[in-house]
């Protein structure tokens, strides 16, 4: 039966070995990939598709404290200052 320190080189020697063949494979499989994309002219986009939006554009704000000036889009949750109050009392008006 092998000792611990032998099976550990043994493993540190397959670590390598694979690490290697992964290194191969990898390249093998991106040069099969840009002469795919080559061949063919595929765009990014083709590719990895449309990205989409990040978050949505800010909204203008709805609702201001009058104590502090914060203000609140009317969206989400409501802020601490507005719980329990009526929203429309502190709409900002146009």
């Amino acid at each position: 039966m092998a000792t611990y320190k032998e099976l550990l080189a043994k493993k540190q020697e397959l670590d390598a070995e694979i690490e290697n063949a992964r290194q191969v494979e990898a390249q093998y499989a991106l040069n099969q990939i840009r002469e795919t994309i080559a061949t063919f002219g595929f765009t990014p986009e083709d590719v990895f598709g449309v990205r989409r939006k990040g978050k949505a554009p800010n909204r203008a704000p709805q609702f201001r404290n009058p104590e502090t000036g914060e203000t609140w889009g009317g969206r989400g949750p409501h802020p601490r200052w507005l719980k329990g109050k009526d929203p429309e009392e502190f709409r900002i008006k146009s």
